[in-house]
């Protein structure tokens, strides 16, 4: 696989690697995995989520709502 990057990036990543001591390519596979576990996590805790609404286990909150509640919050935050 190869992974086109902006001469811009690519200056980057070859600096951090001089810094580090640490291959160009081997920052690359370690910052890959990371992103590639976190967007699996985040796919993971949206399918839950949305299994929970579809099932009727986690009611859905009108926008508006969420809206009164948080700029109640703020004023009462404000106030001495």
């Amino acid at each position: 696989m190869e992974v086109d990057l902006s001469p811009e990036l690519e200056k980057r990543l070859n600096d951090l690697a001089m810094q580090t001591g640490r291959p160009a390519a081997e920052l690359v596979r370690d910052a890959v995995s990371d992103l590639v576990d976190e967007l699996a996590g985040t796919r993971t805790l949206l399918d839950r989520r949305y299994d929970d609404i579809k099932s009727g286990k986690v009611k859905l909150i009108p926008g508006d709502q969420i809206e009164a509640y948080f700029r109640e919050k703020s004023e009462n935050a404000r106030r001495p």
